[in-house]
């Protein structure tokens, strides 16, 4: 596996009607890589105009095509530009640029693993009926994946350039059920782990404020697509039983690169 650097990798930004934020997202994340790419998903708002004169690659969608054809046409470039991995990021400013290195970092202990950005510290700033949510949706993606994962919904990660392709050969599922599907499809068909490293949860520092919008994520619906669009896949399988005992003897990798004592869990003793 390459070693993952700024240069070697190329972050992917889906955005939709995201002009209050999106040039501070953007400007910070060139302060630790190179390679943007910004996939504007049909903004109205002026979103592609606000940051036209930074260095970055921007792809625009005529229309709203959602979430998952925005981060599979974002995969897609940064595969053809020669890069060794995507590190996705949401444009409304959620996900911080200073977590960059700490994903790398991760991504270099564990090389071929997806890195999942999970929303571990300060969790009380996230809404409670969030924190359910994501709570549930951990528990369906085992189902799906056969391991459990730590926040399993943020949209801060790190994936390697074989993951990308296999998000680009036409995988089921789009909008949100999208990035659900690509763990899936991951574990299933390249035997893809997932670790995740503790971020700072910064989803009232966002949506909190009455000026900026609110989120595109909806709890009841997108959960709804995925569950459904899982426990379909699961009963499809079949093997209920065996994936079961799978998720138990595999619970959540946690590692965090600055060896918080009490989070950081020891690679070695995981592999």
């Amino acid at each position: 596996m390459p070693l993952l650097t700024p240069d070697r990798i190329a972050v992917v930004i889906p955005a939709l009607n995201e002009a209050l934020r999106i040039r501070d997202v953007v400007q910070g994340v060139l302060r630790y890589c190179p390679n943007v790419i910004l996939v504007d998903d049909g903004s109205d708002d002026g979103t592609v105009e606000a940051v036209v004169d930074l260095p970055i690659v921007v792809l625009r969608h005529p229309s709203r095509l959602g979430k998952g054809a925005a981060l599979r046409d974002g995969f897609a470039e940064a595969l053809r530009r020669g890069h060794a991995g995507v590190l996705t990021m949401d444009g409304d400013g959620q996900h911080a640029a200073a977590d960059i290195p700490r994903l790398l970092s991760t991504g270099n202990r564990y090389p071929g693993w997806i890195v999942i950005g999970a929303r571990l510290r300060n969790r009380d700033r996230q809404p409670l009926h969030r924190r359910l949510a994501n709570a549930f949706g951990d528990w369906g993606i085992a189902w799906g994946t056969g391991y459990q994962v730590a926040d399993s919904q943020s949209g801060q990660r790190l994936y390697p350039a074989d993951v990308c392709r296999l998000a680009c050969a036409g995988i089921p599922g789009e909008h949100f059920v999208f990035e659900a599907q690509v763990l899936m499809s991951a574990a299933q068909a390249l035997g893809t782990r997932c670790v995740s490293v503790p971020i700072a949860a910064r989803y009232n520092d966002v949506h909190g404020a009455p000026q900026f919008r609110a989120s595109h994520f909806r709890p009841l619906r997108d959960l709804w697509r995925i569950t459904s669009h899982i426990v379909l896949q699961c009963l499809r399988r079949g093997g209920l039983v065996r994936v079961h005992r799978s998720i138990r003897a595999h619970p959540a990798v946690i590692d965090d690169p600055d060896m918080h004592p009490a989070e950081a869990t020891s690679a070695d003793a995981l592999r």
